[in-house]
């Protein structure tokens, strides 16, 4: 058994290896295209889109919807689906690794990425509507593909199948299964407190088991999902915001500190540890994209289902998920970890530096408590994300066909339990790196076409900025 698992690691890290040497290559163009394209965006909207924050909270509450339009969900159920696979792990650990690999200073560059990515999501969900089409199902589908194909034409398909392909990887539960596996691991220890069955095998069991859980929802389709999610969501981000308002409390002399810090920091080249000022500025950007998947192309997906006839109306709740995600969430997470002091002590790359937050904060127990909210943010995650996955083996082949991504999902799952952390970011980072191209190419290409629909709507609701 010994030699089978040393012969896995060492394939592991041989892939990891590969992984890492193309990651720079990608990341550079995605970085031209989510700050670069989302800035011209924000200048070519006149940041219309953000005054009507109100306005948007009025849509996902329900204020304007129509029973009669086409569509499988509500507005809310659109965001909740769309925020549940967003708020996760990528705000807990995602924020804990940014921090690790760049210090403080990366959480600016997280908040310019995700107030850039409001008005990318707006865009590209406004979109998701306007070029609706049916699958080969006869079922009305929405996303970047066919924006993509309707949007700019036949012509452009190549575009559509590369974002697919990237999305087959892409859209996997890896990160959320092993960031929970290491908080299992760190949290309740089972070769102490249960029994010696080697760390290999815990981390086995742990995947097999979130497989079988798994697999009891995401086969149940979109409808299934979406109220689940729904369900999970408010109860998690609640959860969460108690936990971090307690450890503030706390120490709540040190929190105007920690937010200066990270402003201080960010325009500080000798606390950046990759590549100085543009690396920590990249490493912003990767770590936003993962938290919020603003320019990804995922959130379309689902908001390309929401039962409305108005573009800009599921646009503009759309742009509600970078705040909620990044602004908020993220934040909360990052002054929790610098007022404690963890991110001075955190040997690892991960999660452990948040529980360790949590710990010295909470009395003890923060990392009992934090345990049942990654179980909660990894398993609305895993809910949600096999979603995207079928949507694109659905349009690379037929519909019928797409549903079998479901079990090449749940197989990844296991062994995202025993991978290392490394390659689990290496290989999601290079996955969405590639993925932000041709949507965000889409995007930018048909931003014109929204702009006039917006100029339509926002003239009819011109009372109604915030």
């Amino acid at each position: 058994m010994k030699i089978h698992t040393f012969g896995l690691f060492l394939f592991m890290s041989q892939i990891n290896d590969f992984l890492a040497t193309l990651i720079p290559f990608a990341e550079w163009a995605m970085l031209f295209l989510v700050i670069g394209g989302g800035l011209f965006l924000v200048l070519y909207s006149r940041a219309k889109p953000y005054r009507y924050f109100r306005h948007a909270i009025g849509i996902t509450a329900g204020k304007y919807d129509d029973p009669d339009d086409p569509g499988e969900v509500s507005h809310y159920q659109a965001l909740s689906s769309a925020v549940a696979a967003t708020v996760g792990l990528g705000n807990i650990s995602g924020v804990a690794i940014a921090i690790y690999m760049g210090g403080p200073g990366v959480i600016f560059w997280i908040w310019v990425t995700a107030l850039v990515g409001m008005c990318i999501k707006f865009y590209s969900c406004s979109l998701a509507i306007m070029y609706r089409d049916e699958d080969s199902g006869g079922n009305l589908q929405g996303g970047p593909m066919y924006y993509i194909t309707k949007g700019i034409g036949p012509k452009a398909k190549p575009l559509a199948v590369f974002f697919c392909i990237a999305g087959l990887v892409g859209f996997l539960g890896v990160f959320t299964v092993n960031q929970f596996t290491q908080t299992f691991m760190s949290v309740v220890d089972p070769n102490t407190h249960i029994a010696t069955l080697g760390e290999f095998n815990w981390k086995l069991i742990i995947g097999i088991v979130l497989s079988v859980i798994t697999s009891f929802v995401i086969f149940g389709g979109l409808k299934k999902i979406a109220r689940v999610a729904t369900a999970i969501v408010p109860f998690m981000v609640l959860l969460y915001f108690v936990a971090v308002f307690a450890v503030m409390f706390t120490n709540h002399t040190e929190i105007l500190p920690s937010l200066k810090l990270i402003i201080t920091e960010a325009f500080d080249f000798k606390t950046a540890v990759q590549g100085g000022f543009w690396g920590m500025v990249i490493l912003g950007v990767r770590r936003a994209v993962f938290s919020n998947e603003a320019g990804l192309g995922s959130a379309p997906m689902y908001h390309g289902q929401s039962r409305t006839k108005e573009p800009v109306q599921e646009g503009l709740v759309a742009m509600l998920g970078p705040f909620i995600d990044t602004i908020v969430v993220c934040t909360f997470t990052a002054v929790v970890i610098i007022l404690s002091g963890a991110y001075l002590e955190a040997e690892s790359n991960g999660i452990i530096m948040t529980l360790i937050a949590f710990e010295k904060s909470l009395f003890g127990v923060g990392d009992v408590l934090l345990m049942l909210i990654v179980a909660a943010f990894a398993l609305s995650t895993l809910f949600t994300y096999s979603y995207y996955g079928v949507k694109c083996l659905s349009f690379l082949t037929n519909a019928r066909i797409g549903k079998y991504f479901n079990y090449y999902y749940v197989a990844t799952i296991t062994f995202a339990a025993v991978a290392s952390v490394d390659l689990v970011i290496n290989l999601i980072d290079l996955a969405y790196a590639l993925m932000c191209i041709p949507n965000m190419i889409a995007v930018l290409y048909l931003a014109p076409r929204v702009n006039a629909e917006m100029k339509r709507y926002f003239q009819k609701h011109a009372d109604e900025k915030t």
